[in-house]
């Protein structure tokens, strides 16, 4: 679980022994191995197919889709694109500032003790309560036969699916701009083939969906697609800003789910999001990344979600619904370590095409470069895994920052202004969030809005894979709140900048 600790973390439980010392084949503790199966010995190939088809027959009957009834497909709310689109930075001034906001009752919410209802426990592993019919257990939410409504049930809700929806629309764009934009050139310099080409054709097109099932649940002010300024120039690019924006995707709807009023929203959302983390995975596959080096995926809230992609939207049709959450002030990994590089550690200052938060890294000169090495250790080409001789990160790295000063207009039509949290004073701590855990590492302040701080250390459990790796989140804070990851929320009011960090 999160912990409050510096330079430690508060492990969500302390019980993961040590493993033994004995040893057995591949795997340290793993006894018994041998195997007690005959021996396979291939042969070699001698007759390879150069003839493929006619097909054998199988028995078949005409069966069209069914286009009416209980059984018909729901209407897409838009189509594969037919023609180009507009992109780039928005050059008009905004017609309304801010996010969406009433009268807040307070500027922080308190901390209280556990719910009073939240007392049941199973001492014996036997049913504790009489089940309502046979083989289901007595609780659980939407299991007495109520018909289940896919709609959002509360402004938290409304808000939420409307941060996803925005979400899904830039990654519909994104995925189809890609391809339109780049020839096939482009993409075998890269080393991505024709048929990685069309997995990216095809996410496109899960986005179709998504973005429907979203504002259906939204209803008739969902927001539309809007017009989007990104900051890739080449295939590798694309590959780096796309697996950095699918990572916050992902994360903000992990960080939302279970807090929403609707269990039925919160079913299909859950669905969807499970795809986004596949498209994650795949595209540090395609930027030479190990695709999962972590053992649990990160929750963040939606604040921070929409503070990462805000500056990537440019402009948006009039009157598109507008969101309620806070766009923070971008925090900058001035030594951002560089996937591009074989050795990252000669990472130079500012090695990324532009200065938003989640833009990608420059590629390095070709003899400094690991996109087309074929080296064990130090080639970072598409792939399904490598390993990498010099990691991108590692415990006691030096971390520099710069941070921007808040009252910076963002987003849309560039009509949000970025914030501190409502009591954030002086930056002391810096917040690293990543798998099951928020720890803490002091701010050494250098000088106006720039500083460093030291990559932690530590594992989530005894013995398992580092606190911080992957595509990760960074804030600067002034306290070190204890927080854990059902209610990192609370952390929102002591955040001075928020940015992302590359470990792994």
């Amino acid at each position: 679980m999160y912990g409050k600790t510096v330079l430690s973390t508060a492990l969500l439980s302390g019980l993961a022994a040590a493993a033994p010392a004995a040893q057995s084949g591949n795997v340290a503790g793993y006894t018994n191995a041998a195997a007690t199966f005959a021996s396979y010995t291939p042969t070699s190939l001698t007759t390879i197919p150069t003839v493929f088809g006619p097909d054998s027959q199988i028995s078949a009957i005409r069966t069209p889709a069914p286009s009416t009834g209980l059984y018909s497909p729901g209407t897409l709310r838009t189509s594969l694109p037919t023609g180009s689109t507009s992109h780039g930075p928005f050059s008009g001034s905004a017609t309304t500032t801010g996010a969406v906001s009433n009268t807040p009752a307070n500027l922080t919410i308190a901390t209280l003790p556990p719910n009073p209802t939240a007392t049941y426990y199973n001492p014996n592993g036997l049913l504790q309560n009489q089940e309502p019919i046979p083989y289901m257990p007595k609780g659980g939410l939407g299991t007495n036969g109520t018909l289940p409504r896919y709609m959002v049930e509360s402004d938290f809700d409304y808000e939420s699916i409307t941060l996803g929806l925005y979400q899904e629309w830039i990654e519909l764009d994104l995925f189809n701009n890609a391809i339109a934009t780049f020839s096939a050139a482009d993409w075998a310099a890269a080393g991505v083939t024709p048929e990685e080409v069309s997995l990216i054709q095809f996410m496109g097109q899960q986005e179709q969906g998504h973005a429907t099932l979203l504002s259906n649940m939204l209803g008739q002010s969902a927001p539309p697609q809007c017009t989007y300024n990104y900051p890739f120039t080449n295939v590798r690019e694309f590959l780096d800003y796309s697996q950095i924006l699918t990572r916050w995707g992902e994360s903000g709807v992990w960080g939302f789910i279970n807090h929403l009023d609707s269990r039925e929203v919160g079913q299909l959302l859950s669905q969807s999001i499970a795809t986004e983390a596949r498209q994650e995975l795949i595209f540090r596959q395609l930027m030479g990344m190990h695709p999962m080096p972590v053992w649990f995926e990160t929750g963040i809230p939606q604040s921070w979600a929409w503070t990462y992609l805000a500056p990537y939207i440019s402009s948006c049709p009039a009157n598109t619904t507008r969101l309620a959450w806070q766009n923070f002030p971008a925090l900058h990994v001035v030594n951002q370590p560089n996937p591009n590089r074989f050795s990252p550690n000669d990472t130079a200052a500012w090695e990324r095409v532009d200065n938003r938060t989640s833009s990608p890294a420059t590629i390095p000169p070709q003899n400094q470069s690991c996109i087309n090495v074929n080296a064990t250790g130090f080639g970072c080409g598409p792939a399904i895994a490598h390993n990498r001789s010099e990691p991108l990160s590692f415990p006691g790295r030096q971390v520099l920052f710069e941070w921007d000063a808040p009252g910076q207009l963002v987003g849309p039509n560039n009509s949000y202004v970025t914030a501190k949290g409502s009591v954030a004073g002086a930056p002391a701590f810096v917040a690293w969030v990543a798998q099951l855990n928020l720890t803490y590492t002091p701010l050494t302040v250098t000088g106006p809005n720039t500083g460093y701080t030291y990559q932690p250390n530590g594992t989530v459990y005894q013995g398992g894979a580092p606190i911080v790796n992957d595509t990760m989140f960074v804030a600067l804070t002034d306290t070190d709140l204890f927080l854990t990851p059902f209610n990192l929320t609370m952390i929102n009011p002591h955040v001075v900048a928020l940015g992302i960090y590359q470990a792994g």
